[in-house]
């Protein structure tokens, strides 16, 4: 009885182990299964090309993505190689990524590249792509839309120097400031008080203060018609070289080289406020009829035109700091806003060069209003009221003034 039961119990653990065998031989082959599973499909139709108009040493690779992108990859490698055998890793991008732009490659010789598809446990690898070689373009056919309007403008801008050459009067919106100068100098005169010209507080590289010596160069020429005076306080080494030159180039011009003295034109400090507390001090004691403030002006602005309106002084000012300009507007007489100032000296001179330069730009910037207005209108009725229409015009505006 015992022995039965023995034999029993025995054949019951036998059963049981090669049960237990057959499991984990079935397991190991599941477990093997899922491993071959998470090896993510390869990217396809690996595309190099010549990166279009640079000077070379660009390609552009691009791919369709691995069918089990995203939830089933990590990411992607670039591999390139310039014999199809060795090929070396030079990138790693993000799931959802199908492009990529190498620029480390030499001009003249040909790469061929592979995409590999990173899994948990292996990486699918690519085709190679046809081999690409980088070269440069003489001519950037993206850019044409901002060739072609430079050659409106240039052609405007020749256009009106011609005509204004030929003896056609062009027509220039006057500029109360301007206009007033020469009343402003004449008041100056037979009040037998002196002109103060500050030519703002920058050196000679602002474009600003070359604009205020253009202005100097007509106010020094009244001046010496006149047989005034003009007192101009720099603070600025060269600004004080370059007015001395302007003014007596005027006095010359005007036959009285005897009456200029480079006394006219004196340097204070480069320190603001320091210059500031003597322009004023000049400003009270002499108690000129007229001051021009022309150039680059910040927190002093307002403390000159004030000190200057106590005295009773034509006040002209210009400047391009919109920040000062409410200062200049509220205390002179007469301001020069923005542009008005750089337009000075064609203004006042009469070139026909300059003057068909200004009348060129003028169609430039109208060319540049008229896109913002309709592209603007476009934009908003596209989208407001989906006028396919209007969507259909803001895509030629986009096609004619982007610049990518």
């Amino acid at each position: 009885m015992m022995k039965t039961a023995a034999g029993i119990l025995f054949s019951l653990f036998f059963i049981l182990a090669i049960s237990g065998w057959a499991l984990a031989q079935d397991s190991t082959a599941l477990v093997t299964d899922s491993i071959v599973a998470v090896i993510p499909a390869s990217a396809t139709n690996v595309v190099a090309v010549n990166h279009k108009y640079d000077d070379g040493g660009a390609l552009d690779i691009t791919w369709n993505k691995s069918i089990d992108d995203p939830d089933g990859i990590l990411g992607y490698n670039i591999y390139r190689s310039t014999s199809d055998t060795d090929f070396e890793q030079i990138a790693s991008l993000l799931p959802g990524e199908t492009s990529f732009a190498d620029d480390k490659v030499e001009n003249g010789l040909a790469y061929v590249y592979r995409i590999g598809t990173i899994g948990e446990t292996g990486e699918g690898m690519s085709e190679s792509s046809t081999p690409a070689m980088a070269d440069w373009e003489f001519f950037n056919f993206g850019m044409l839309n901002v060739l072609i309007l430079a050659f409106i403008v240039c052609g405007a801008v020749i256009g009106f120097i011609i005509s204004a050459k030929s003896g056609r009067k062009l027509f220039i919106r006057k500029i109360g400031g301007l206009e007033a100068l020469e009343e402003a100098v004449g008041r100056a005169t037979e009040m037998g008080r002196p002109i103060l010209f500050i030519p703002g507080i920058l050196d000679m590289d602002d474009v600003q203060t070359l604009a205020a010596i253009t202005i100097l160069g007509h106010v020094s020429r009244v001046v010496a018609d006149y047989d005034s005076k003009i007192k101009m306080p720099v603070s600025r080494s060269l600004v004080m070289t370059t007015a001395r030159e302007t003014i007596k180039t005027s006095y010359m011009t005007a036959g009285r080289p005897d009456a200029y003295n480079d006394e006219m034109v004196n340097y204070v400090t480069d320190e603001q406020f320091g210059y500031v507390a003597a322009v004023n001090g000049i400003m009270v004691r002499d108690k000129p009829a007229t001051c021009l403030y022309l150039g680059a002006f910040f927190a002093e602005s307002l403390i000159l035109a004030e000190t200057g309106n106590s005295i009773g002084a034509i006040q002209i000012a210009g400047t391009a700091r919109p920040g000062q300009l409410p200062f200049f507007v509220a205390a002179c007489d007469y301001t020069l806003i923005g542009e008005e100032l750089f337009a000075a000296s064609a203004y006042l001179s009469g070139d026909p060069k300059q003057l068909g330069s200004l009348k060129g730009q003028d169609v430039g910037k109208f060319v540049a209003m008229a896109a913002m207005v309709i592209g603007t209108l476009a934009i908003t009725m596209a989208t407001a009221w989906n006028i396919e229409s209007m969507q259909g015009l803001l895509d030629i505006m986009l096609k004619i003034f982007s610049t990518n």
